[in-house]
């Protein structure tokens, strides 16, 4: 069996994701912090026929998250996909504006959003360029293409992320490694709107951008959700 791991994602997202692979036959792996979320998504997953198995690890450690997806790719004898996406928690993460923004407030989302993918992909990507397959998909929100000033410390470091996505693509697409890495940006709010002006979207409206990364636009470095 395939299998993808979901690293990060807010409980709607990653539940959606997993469900959009799960349906076509992938073991899922879901790595956050919150082990009693993680067992209830694990939990509705198996309830629908999904094989899966949560892997607690925080982002912001570098070494827990390299060992969870390790115990994943034992698990479910590799990983396939690696989707990386956390999200910030209110009252953790801080909203500046560029005024405002303080280097440690730029500090703790590059930790969050762009070294965690880079601890991310090394523990997996060694594996994939040795099988000469697989895929690696990085969501931001759209402030990453087009900054919002209220969010400005978080668009820094999500402009980050897909800059380092992007140029991953092209150097795994020159070398024909086999592997894809693509950046996804969506252009809304999930479930409910949390900005004003920003719309929100059903994480059902988003997840076929990532199944279609994996398997019929590989040639693309990033696909945009808007509504």
């Amino acid at each position: 069996m395939p299998s993808i791991a979901i690293v990060g994602a807010g409980p709607q997202m990653g539940l959606a994701i997993a469900r959009t692979f799960g349906s076509q036959g992938f073991d899922v792996a879901l790595i956050s912090r919150n082990r009693d979320k993680l067992d209830d998504l694990v939990g509705k997953l198996e309830a629908e026929g999904v094989n899966a198995a949560a892997f607690p690890a925080d982002v912001l450690d570098r070494a827990g998250l390299t060992e969870a997806l390790q115990d994943a790719a034992a698990t479910f004898g590799g990983i396939e996909v690696l989707e990386y996406s956390p999200v910030g928690t209110f009252g953790i993460t801080a909203l500046t504006a560029p005024t405002g923004t303080e280097p440690s407030h730029v500090e703790f989302e590059m930790n969050f959003q762009l070294y965690g993918a880079i601890a991310a992909t090394r523990a997996v990507l060694p594996a994939m360029r040795e099988a000469g397959a697989g895929t690696l998909l990085y969501t931001t929100g759209a402030g990453s293409i087009w900054p919002d000033p209220r969010v400005a410390n978080v668009n820094a470091a999500a402009a980050a992320l897909r800059n380092w996505a992007m140029n991953l693509h092209k150097e795994l697409a020159d070398a024909g490694t086999g592997v894809q890495a693509a950046h996804v940006g969506i252009d809304s709010s999930i479930g409910v709107s949390v900005i004003p002006g920003v719309e929100a979207a059903r994480p059902e409206q988003i997840t076929p951008l990532y199944w279609d990364l994996h398997t019929t636009r590989r040639d693309r470095a990033e696909l945009v959700f808007k509504l």
